[in-house]
């Protein structure tokens, strides 16, 4: 596992303040209060790795450290009763039939505030929350086009003192809809934006699009259409076997797919996956780059985390079909949210949170 959790993010180290003490600090990642448990808690869930993952220690090993041997316990016992009773055939069916949804796309940024203001007056996102925490260094803001309950959404880290991170080649862009893809072009240049691919219609089809970077590099296609639910609409990831990816998608995480695209002049195939349209909710868009089978991930880019009724028969699922579970299912130290986390054929890491939790924690 440890040699998956390297490759996830091999230059994650090399960015960080010198001190190991800094170090540990300086990456740490929340979705929670300001309770000390908590922040430790969900440390191990965010948009870096924790030490002792890099280390290779096994996720029981850190629980007891912390004096929680009887929870993790009590999660193993919950974990085995929910997979004793289920078949692989009744679990992936579960799973088709499970109430999931992309909650929130997590990345690193060097310049919060600049990283804020340019979503918010150029994308026309709105700051949802924002939270500091200095005892551990870091601050995170949550910003989207409507509320975390509805909405698909942006959960940005800045770590004090890292002023810029690895993008990686693996991972593409951000989609947003807009209703007039050249005023908003238009826009972000007047408020200093970089443009890097003029408004006009896709290649091979009608659609009008232009591509923006943001202050950090993140590249966001901009898509025109007419009013939608979900204007945050597109994760674009790499993948190095498109057949393999979808089945795993579809299977482990119950995702349908929306469509595929070959484009054999460009020498690259596109698959829509997700819980849902295209226009009315968020969808990840799977790259192949013929004979490309392997991706730099970079330090930049973290995880997506998607509801699930049940991260049990989640994890059970994920497991049958090849991925890779880096933190088993259970309840987070100190609280009561139950998430587990996994890395898919690719490496890629998504957290699946329960949903009845997952409100509890917006409240």
């Amino acid at each position: 596992m440890a040699s998956l959790l390297f490759s996830a993010a091999p230059n994650l180290r090399a960015s960080l303040p010198l001190s190991s003490s800094s170090t540990a600090a300086s990456l740490r990642f929340a979705n929670s209060s300001y309770l000390p448990s908590r922040r430790l808690a969900l440390f191990h869930l965010g948009s870096a790795l924790p030490q002792s993952q890099l280390l290779g220690v096994k996720a029981s090993n850190i629980l007891r450290t912390e004096g929680n041997t009887i929870e993790a316990a009590s999660d193993r016992i919950m974990a085995q009763a929910a997979t004793t009773t289920t078949t692989k055939e009744n679990v992936l069916e579960w799973v088709k039939n499970d109430k999931r949804r992309m909650l929130h796309v997590v990345y690193r940024v060097g310049d919060l505030d600049k990283t804020i203001k340019f979503y918010t007056e150029c994308l026309g996102m709105k700051l949802l929350r924002k939270r500091d925490i200095p005892e551990d260094r870091y601050t995170n803001a949550f910003l989207g086009f409507g509320p975390e309950d509805s909405h698909f959404v942006v959960e940005l880290t800045y770590n004090y003192g890292v002023d810029k991170y690895d993008i990686g080649t693996g991972f593409g862009h951000f989609g947003i809809a807009v209703e007039d893809v050249a005023r908003t072009v238009e826009l972000i240049k007047a408020k200093g934006g970089t443009v890097t691919r003029e408004p006009g219609p896709v290649k091979g089809g009608s659609t009008v699009i232009a591509f923006i970077k943001d202050p950090d590099g993140y590249k966001f296609e901009l898509l025109e259409r007419g009013p939608t639910p979900e204007p945050l609409c597109q994760v674009m990831l790499r993948v190095g076997d498109l057949d393999r990816a979808i089945n795993f998608y579809k299977k482990a995480f119950g995702m349908e797919l929306l469509h595929i695209k070959d484009n054999p002049d460009y020498k690259y195939t596109v698959a829509m996956l997700g819980y849902g349209p295209e226009d009315k909710n968020a969808v990840l868009e799977l790259t192949y780059n013929y004979g490309v089978t392997d991706y730099d991930k970079g330090n930049g880019y973290a995880q997506i985390a998607i509801g699930t009724n049940d991260v049990y028969k989640t994890a059970e699922a994920i497991k049958l079909c090849g991925g890779t579970i880096i933190r088993e299912p259970g309840s987070l130290p100190g609280i009561n949210t139950k998430i587990t986390a996994c890395l898919d054929l690719d490496g890629w890491k998504t957290v699946f949170v329960d949903n009845i939790d997952f409100l509890k924690e917006l409240e």
